[in-house]
């Protein structure tokens, strides 16, 4: 059970978490890393009728796949998301510092920091990239268009989804950055 602590500085004070890691986690990365995959669940579930040919209000025709495939492929990408989100988790908790021992040959190893900072600053950045295109999309800026809706609830459905979702990137590097500052420093 994590417990929660203030370490006071000489400018500031922080809120820390002790979740078993070598130094404590500032409460507000534990808390985002436990939001992280709450962000992603409703464009995971958004994306499950399309997979059926229900096109969620969008004005297009489904596409030509078998319905087999359609459903795999929204079903895979939906999975991988949600397990990219809670890998999230390792950046504030102890094995992404230490591989934990039930794991085969690399057990009780410690992890190198790069090979946690590295991924996940490069996930965070692919994320932030969605989420530049998605102002530039929703807001119709320098002739960037989404795909057009039935009507407006449909749209503004889309537009919080997969808003919530694009969230992420930014969010990633913040946490990216507070394990760098927690492990390299």
């Amino acid at each position: 059970m994590a417990t929660s602590a203030t370490t006071t500085t000489a400018s500031a004070t922080v809120n820390t978490v002790n979740t078993g890691t070598e130094r404590p986690v500032p409460l507000w990365a534990d808390r985002t890393a436990r939001l992280l995959p709450l962000l992603g669940l409703p464009v995971c579930l958004w994306r499950l009728p399309i997979g059926f040919d229900f096109m969620m209000g969008m004005d297009m025709e489904p596409e030509s796949w078998p319905r087999w495939a359609g459903v795999a492929y929204v079903c895979a990408l939906s999975l991988l998301s949600e397990a990219a989100a809670l890998l999230c988790r390792g950046l504030v908790r102890p094995w992404g510092e230490v591989v934990p021992r039930r794991v085969p040959l690399l057990g009780g190893r410690r992890v190198p920091p790069s090979a946690a900072i590295v991924p996940a600053a490069l996930g965070g950045l692919f994320l932030t990239g969605l989420l530049a295109d998605w102002v530039l999309c929703v807001f119709s800026i320098a002739g960037f268009s989404d795909v057009s809706y039935t009507n407006v609830w449909w749209r503004v459905l889309a537009d919080t989804v997969s808003g919530l979702f694009v969230l992420w990137g930014p969010l990633v590097l913040a946490l990216t950055y507070a394990y760098y500052r927690r492990r390299c420093r």
